[in-house]
């Protein structure tokens, strides 16, 4: 009979495992939490638990020691690590261990949720509970793609044709923070595939001596540490499942190779093993480089460029999007005002002219952590320049918008940045900069700028919309 699959944490800090108890709960699992290896040993049943969600530092007994427990007991429950203090060397005894994921504190949901991804091919679809596949497909659907810019759309067009087909390899190539996991899971949970594993894999993150056993799995007596049989991740996402390879173009040579032979005879072997294992899953691979002209340079293998590219799509950089640039920057204010401790609606025109001019080289995800740092930084309720990295608003710093202005001779003539500024955005840096050097007092500000007195208080109460305000100063 079919029945909800059960998590199980273990982690000595109890607000961290409170707060992922909650976050694992929302998504639809039967959730048990423990302080320690041995309240989870005496009082936890790792033969029915789905996935451990597990420190390595604990009182008593640390998460490898568990590991190693529960391994020689012959328990098959999948092992998530969690650490604020994991190097190295533990990462690697943790996966050499069997564990299908190692997140360094703080984590985010995202990762979190990838990581619980690798345990769903040991439980049928019933068994996951169905609040948690329809999360998926909502939170993972093409609807959640920002962007309406002409590019974006034709590629998202695209990307929901090849979702609704039966390709098996797709190849997914953008620059760095594009977006390209967004777009595979998308056509993942956009699929008949979705009720399936989508199992996500960094190949520059796996450590290279482990990595074909990873990705393959091994037989018993393989190696030394091969106690038992582990199925690798190709095999966690069989029987139609998606695997997606990420940086693709970081994977061996030699891996490479192997790769290949999945792809053309749909099969695999584990390390040590002497029989083929048949593999059906669609393949969706991803890089930041061209791979095309990698595989010029000797740098990847042209047969599996080819054999990944059956369908290629290009994710456009941000830089090609026109106001999808806005779009964003909106999406992700409203997401961290959902999040709360903001009072930020919206954008000043400097802003917006600097979001606009600057070429956003790290793409969406360099736009998503500016609007985060500056809705932290913020003191009123717009985000300004202030806040801005200097290379997206130089003009930021003492002189305003005037930074952008060449100013000759007494007779104040002025050179038009390139950029075009508006009027009102020079007149304000001008009264701001005639007060400063004035101490606050109106009368001289305004003499600095050939007013007076009540023209200046005139002019200050339209660009700051209150006449108190303009009042404060003497």
């Amino acid at each position: 009979m079919a029945h909800e699959a059960l998590i199980s944490i273990v982690d000595d800090d109890e607000s961290i495992r409170k707060a992922t108890k909650r976050l694992v709960e929302s998504v639809g699992f039967t959730v048990e939490d423990f302080a320690s290896a041995e309240e989870f040993l005496s009082f936890g049943r790792p033969d029915q638990s789905s996935c451990l969600i597990l420190d390595v530092r604990l009182p008593g007994a640390s998460g490898l020691e568990l590991q190693s427990r529960l391994r020689a007991a012959d328990a098959k429950v999948p092992i998530v690590f969690v650490t604020a203090h994991g190097d190295a060397d533990v990462r690697a005894k943790a996966l050499a261990g069997g564990a299908v994921d190692f997140l360094q504190k703080p984590f985010t949901e995202k990762a979190l949720f990838k990581a619980i991804n690798f345990f769903a091919a040991e439980s049928n679809a019933e068994e996951l509970g169905p609040r948690r596949f329809q999360a998926h497909s909502e939170n993972f659907s093409f609807k959640q793609i920002v962007g309406r810019s002409p590019v974006m759309r034709e590629m998202l067009r695209i990307a929901q044709k090849v979702a609704e087909s039966q390709v098996s390899a797709v190849l997914l190539q953008g620059e760095s923070g594009t977006g390209k996991d967004l777009v595979a899971r998308a056509i993942h949970y956009g699929s008949k595939r979705a009720a399936h594993p989508f199992i996500a894999i960094n190949c520059a993150a796996l450590p290279s001596n482990l990595i074909e056993s990873e990705l393959f799995g091994y037989e018993k007596g393989a190696f030394t540490d091969a106690k038992n049989r582990k199925a690798g991740l190709f095999e966690q996402a069989n029987d139609g499942g998606t695997i997606f390879l990420d940086e693709i173009s970081e994977l061996d040579i030699n891996l490479q190779a192997k790769l290949l032979r999945v792809l053309e005879d749909n099969s695999f072997r584990r390390v040590g093993g002497l029989k083929d294992v048949l593999f059906n899953a669609r393949v969706i691979a991803a890089s930041n480089r061209d791979l095309k002209r990698e595989s010029a340079k000797r740098r990847f293998r042209l047969d599996l460029y080819y054999r990944l590219a059956v369908i290629q799509l290009d994710i456009p950089p941000l830089s090609e999007r026109g106001d999808d640039i806005m779009v964003l920057a909106e999406h992700f204010v409203k997401r961290g005002l959902r999040n709360g401790g903001s009072r930020i609606s919206g954008f000043s025109p400097e802003a917006v002219r600097a979001f606009r001019q600057y070429s956003w080289p790290g793409n969406v995800r360099e736009l998503g952590n500016v609007i985060e740092r500056a809705m932290i930084l913020e003191d009123g309720d717009v985000i300004t320049t202030r806040y801005l990295p200097q290379d997206i608003a130089p003009e930021r710093t003492a002189g305003g918008v005037l930074q952008r202005m060449v100013v000759i001779g007494k007779d104040a003539s002025v050179h038009l940045p390139p950029g075009g500024i508006l009027l009102t955005e020079v007149e304000t840096s001008l009264m701001k900069q005639a007060l400063a050097q004035a101490s606050g007092n109106q009368t001289r500000a305004a003499d600095l700028l050939g007013l007076t007195r009540d023209q200046f208080r005139y002019r200050l109460k339209k660009i700051t919309g209150n006449e108190s305000a303009a009042r404060m100063t003497y």
